[in-house]
């Protein structure tokens, strides 16, 4: 049996389904029964879990070969990240309770940086899991390729991308959501010992100008991308309902400066299959 979480957003399906899909047993873990409901359609089990539940994880964890820890994203942390330190807490606890065979925790680039910022909420997960003595696989995947959904109405409407990375020329580590969730499923099936972080980008990376060409190809129209003053960000954010902008932006600032990258850099990184072109084509047909 393995046990899914996140089951119900774009990474976690892909997992399930490729576990389904090899004829493996799949506990799909949720908040929301009805939510469940489609999952064990498919021959799930359905357990009812909450993130900061120790009680309903364990259950949900036991008895399991493998679980998949998918931790919801929170973009607005309070200050010093206490959501964090109490799901960290709550995790330890279940998965050493409930101690199933092995576990893979999502995790993002750039965990390991010293620097605070919006991902330090995963630093503090990390080390908070750390201790459990079964084997644990630190999963790290690139900047999602899928946050350019937010890029299709401007490049559409305006022929205009507005971006927050830069200099606009910058490559930068991206990865589409199907690989993640591809080699997430294939590190499940595996067998390993102790503990060890696994670094996962796309075929190659790409820049901000990059994506408007790609857009540029796909629309049949010429797309341009156009840096947002950094002077801008706080306000900007505030306006969108942010009431603690400067996580978001201190990550920002990692990925521009390069202080957000992988462990191993580029070269120590697992390579994805899944092009930038193919996702902007997928974003642009939905």
């Amino acid at each position: 049996m393995y046990a899914i979480t996140g089951i119900t957003g774009q990474v976690g399906g892909v997992v399930a389904r490729i576990l389904l899909g090899a004829g493996k047993p799949v506990r799909a873990v949720v908040r929301d029964a009805a939510k469940g409901r489609e999952w064990a359609n498919r021959g799930c089990e359905v357990a009812l879990a909450n993130i900061d539940d120790a009680a309903s994880l364990t259950t949900a964890f036991r008895g399991v070969e493998a679980v998949f820890v998918l931790v919801p994203p929170n973009f607005d942390p309070l200050p010093e990240f206490p959501e964090a330190m109490a799901i960290g807490a709550t995790l330890k606890s279940a998965l050493e309770t409930a101690r199933p065979e092995r576990v893979v925790y999502l995790s993002t680039i750039g965990a390991q940086a010293n620097q605070s910022n919006l991902l330090t909420q995963h630093t503090i997960i990390e080390k908070a899991i750390n201790p459990v003595a079964m084997p644990l696989t630190v999963f790290r995947p690139a900047w999602f390729m899928e946050n350019c959904r937010w890029d299709v109405a401007p490049a559409r409407e305006r022929g205009m991308i507005p971006s927050f990375l830069q200099p606009l020329d910058k490559l930068v580590p991206m990865v589409a959501t199907e690989d993640i969730g591809r080699v997430a499923a294939e590190i499940l099936l595996e067998k390993w010992s102790g503990h060890r972080v696994v670094e996962l980008e796309g075929p190659k990376r790409v820049s901000p100008h990059d994506i408007a060409a790609t857009f540029s190809r796909l629309l049949n129209k010429p797309v341009r991308t156009e840096v947002v003053p950094h002077q801008s960000w706080e306000s900007l954010f505030k306006t969108q309902g942010m009431k603690n902008p400067m996580p978001r932006i201190r990550m920002l600032d990692g990925f521009n400066a390069g202080w957000i990258e992988f462990e191993r850099g580029e070269a120590g990184s697992r390579k994805g299959n899944v092009t930038l072109e193919s996702v902007l084509k997928g974003l642009i047909d939905n």
